[in-house]
């Protein structure tokens, strides 16, 4: 039974569904609370009966509730998925419960309380108040970890901080997330000049569309390559995708910034791309963007925290810059744009990088775990 809070168009929800497209090696159910307004429904897909929407709706953004209110609100909202989920029958006779994200692993521990069902928190985000808000991280740490069974951190850094509050007998493992990647693909010819750079990234203020239009605006390439930003506004961000088409005209750069919207064949706009870019203005714990890039054998720049750190090799297989630092973008961006036999050689290593998965391998080291910790939890 795998769990989640939305199934709007999110890095989560389209790593639950790559795998359980891959297909998943085991039989499965989903189940959502009720959908909000205008909320996309990435599992629509699915076959017919293996999602269910059980609850009231969990809007975006509710763990990091700040002030009483909002934070009393959380707690009505998970104790009433809680018990939604506590009553259900299929809940009950799951083998093992999965939860796909960072709400649903709360509602899931509040509901699986007392209970002998193995119980799976997916880590997906760095376990930090920065990352999950100041309620959030502590409901986080105190609840979901606690009643954990075991954890799938998708990357070291994501599980060393998940670390300190897992139970001792609790199984962890680190496990790159579905990102869809099928056959790698070997070395790209390079092109003499650099006329397309593009970021895969949902439009958020922390995935630094900002940043990056900015350090575009300052390199050698705003002469003449195009900047090509793919992702949707899942979470409530128009608002947001407005400010950036501002900050493009007040810059100059309108006529080559292009906002492509969310797309379906991730693979073929990065396949049209001559660089690719993951510049988010946090730690990524992750980087889906990255391993994605990296897949396709692309030229990749990357920021120098979190995540992408544990795949990228500086001058080797990317280029890393120091994370936030415009100026730093920028010179990546001119320096990459100017010399072709650096662009070869990350190209050429960039699909070679040790450890890439295909999506079939990531459903097939899933249910490994997912036996793993059925097995210890039933003292098979």
């Amino acid at each position: 039974m795998h769990l989640d809070h939305t199934s709007s168009n999110g890095g989560a929800e389209y790593a639950l569904l790559r795998m359980l497209q891959a297909p998943a090696p085991w039989n499965y159910r989903v189940l959502l609370p009720k959908m909000g307004v205008n909320e996309i429904d990435v599992f629509a897909g699915l076959p017919a009966g293996t999602v269910r929407r059980r609850g009231p709706h969990q809007p975006a953004g509710a763990t990091k509730a700040v002030g009483p209110v909002p934070a009393a609100t959380l707690g009505v909202r998970l104790a009433g998925q809680a018990v939604v989920l506590r009553t259900s029958r299929l809940v009950r006779s799951a083998d093992v419960v999965h939860a796909n994200s960072t709400r649903a692993a709360l509602y899931g521990a509040m509901a699986l309380t007392g209970s002998r069902i193995p119980y799976v928190v997916h880590l997906r985000d760095l376990i930090s108040p920065e990352s999950l808000g100041r309620v959030g991280f502590r409901l986080f740490t105190e609840v979901a970890l606690r009643r954990a069974d075991g954890v799938i951190a998708n990357s070291a850094a994501t599980l060393a901080s998940a670390s300190p509050y897992l139970r001792e007998e609790a199984a962890s493992t680190v496990l790159p997330s579905a990102a869809g990647i099928g056959a790698i693909r070997p070395s790209r010819s390079t092109p003499a000049a650099v006329r397309t750079v593009g970021m895969v990234a949902r439009i958020d203020h922390w995935k630094g569309q900002d940043l990056l239009i900015r350090a575009f605006a300052r390199s050698a390439l705003r002469e003449e390559a195009r900047l090509v930003l793919a992702g949707g506004t899942p979470f409530g961000m128009e608002p947001y995708l407005e400010q950036l088409r501002a900050l493009t005209q007040r810059l100059g750069v309108a006529d080559a910034v292009e906002f492509r919207g969310h797309v379906d064949d991730v693979p073929g706009f990065i396949d049209e791309m001559d660089v690719c870019v993951q510049c988010s203005t946090r730690p990524e714990p992750l980087g889906q963007n990255v391993l994605q890039y990296l897949s396709r054998g692309a030229v990749v720049i990357a920021s120098n925290e979190g995540g992408p750190t544990e795949w990228v090799v500086h001058r080797q297989n990317g280029v890393l810059f120091a994370p936030r630092d415009e100026g730093a973008l920028a010179a990546a961006l001119t320096e990459v744009g100017a010399d072709r036999a650096l662009r070869a050689r990350l190209a050429e290593n960039a699909s070679r990088t040790p450890g890439l998965r295909s999506d079939d391998d990531a459903a097939r080291d899933h249910a490994a775990f997912f036996t793993l910790v059925h097995d210890r939890k039933r003292g098979l």
